[in-house]
């Protein structure tokens, strides 16, 4: 299979290997840390420690999936290309419109999070301003994104450093919150597991970035993997201090978990601190998160699945202008209208399954091309295949319709033309 041609109006190659890790890390290293232990305690106990271990193993098969195809694939649209190019029109359009319709929702998520932190008596219009505000520094260029992007992963793992200092010298800590281990038998680890993968998923966000990196054949198969590796060592690590501190029960039972990590100690004055940081956090993943869909609905609108008007590219910024505009216009409208936690729900699922196309994809790579070991995209299919159906029932059926949904409006596309 040929590789894609560069489109005739491509976006500026500006971001090296740092950069792409720093959109990496913004991406994953946000909000989902400081609320995903809380629902994770609550289906799993203390066995959440397992479930963040399987989520790191299928995201580790997506990410070297998705790094050896967008090597060969070096075009926005992350798996939306992939898909197109190594399944057929159908299944990229399908990983195309789960992701642009899951993260647009994951959009407002982070959005309503960062307000329910920053500004709990004015939820969804400072959700809203915080959704235009980043939607004018994306619109300004990727550099601008990358430098925002850089500060406030500084301060999340600052963030981060002081909760675990707090949780394992506050005088709290003890292995006793860990009894009895595993505590859930296997739904509730692999539920677990569903809802701690929504935290890592933003190594996807490099992989959309496919036209706007430098050396894309060397940058992204180094980035993704490093980014990855970091995350995965902050997460274990909170993670576990967290437990130390709280246990299980005292995380499932607030949305605030890290905060009550903190609070559970005598160095609870931390705790106004810790609630910044995850507001930063949550920033910080609503920014990556805007510019990952608009280029993935870039990538569909100059395949006319979208509005073809989309696909415009600014002739000064080098940015999707107007498809970030569209996507700005639907999140504002989801953050007035949806709710928090089934929108968490149902974008896990939408994401999983935008993963599961990837790995199918990759399973078609030839020593030629570069193919990782087959048993990594085997792993990482199936991994997002599990993970996806012990999702919460709710969640389920929501990303079952809206796949649904896209397959039919596919459908009658195809009658149409």
């Amino acid at each position: 299979m040929s590789q894609v041609p560069a489109p005739s109006a491509s976006l500026a190659r500006r971001l090296g290997v740092f950069d792409a890790v720093v959109i990496g890390l913004g991406s994953m290293i946000g909000a989902g840390v400081f609320a995903a232990f809380a629902p994770a305690a609550e289906a799993a106990g203390a066995g959440l420690l397992i479930g963040l271990l399987l989520a790191a193993v299928v995201a580790y098969c997506n990410a070297t999936s998705s790094a050896r195809l967008a090597a060969l694939y070096p075009q926005s649209g992350g798996t939306y290309v992939y898909g197109k190019q190594r399944l057929g029109d159908f299944w990229g359009y399908q990983a195309g419109w789960g992701f642009v319709v899951g993260k647009t929702a994951s959009c407002a998520a982070m959005a309503l999070t960062f307000a329910s932190y920053a500004a709990p008596g004015h939820v969804r219009l400072v959700a809203v301003a915080a959704v235009v505000g980043l939607t004018a520094v994306n619109y300004l260029g990727v550099q601008k994104s990358a430098w925002l992007t850089r500060v406030i992963v500084a301060l999340t793992l600052l963030t981060l450093a002081a909760v675990v200092v707090a949780s394992l010298a506050g005088g709290q800590a003890s292995s006793e919150h860990l009894s009895p281990f595993p505590g859930a038998g296997v739904h509730g680890i692999l539920q677990a597991a569903g809802l701690l993968f929504f935290a890592f998923a933003g190594y996807a966000r490099i992989a959309t970035l496919g036209e706007e990196v430098r050396d894309p054949a060397r940058t992204i198969p180094r980035a993704i993997p490093i980014a990855l590796a970091i995350t995965l060592g902050v997460y274990a690590t909170v993670a576990v201090a967290a437990l130390l501190a709280a246990g299980p029960t005292g995380l499932a039972a607030t949305t605030a978990p890290l905060r009550e990590a903190v609070q559970a100690g005598r160095l609870q004055q931390l705790a106004p601190a810790v609630q910044a940081g995850a507001a930063i956090a949550a920033l910080g993943s609503l920014l990556a998160l805007i510019l990952g869909v608009s280029r993935t609905t870039l990538a569909m609108a100059r395949d006319r699945h979208l509005p073809g008007v989309l696909a415009a590219v600014h002739p000064r910024y080098g940015v999707p202008h107007r498809a970030e505009l569209a996507v700005a216009a639907v999140v504002i409208v989801l953050v007035a209208t949806i709710d928090l936690r089934e929108a968490i729900g149902f974008s896990s699922f939408a994401v999983l399954s935008y993963y599961a196309i990837a790995n199918a994809s990759a399973l078609t790579l030839t020593r030629a091309e570069h193919a990782p070991p087959r048993v990594i995209p085997a792993l990482g299919l199936l991994g997002c295949i599990f993970l996806a159906f012990s999702l919460p029932l709710t969640s389920i059926l929501i990303g079952v319709g809206v796949l649904a949904l896209g397959a039919a409006l596919w459908w009658a596309r195809s009658i149409s033309t």
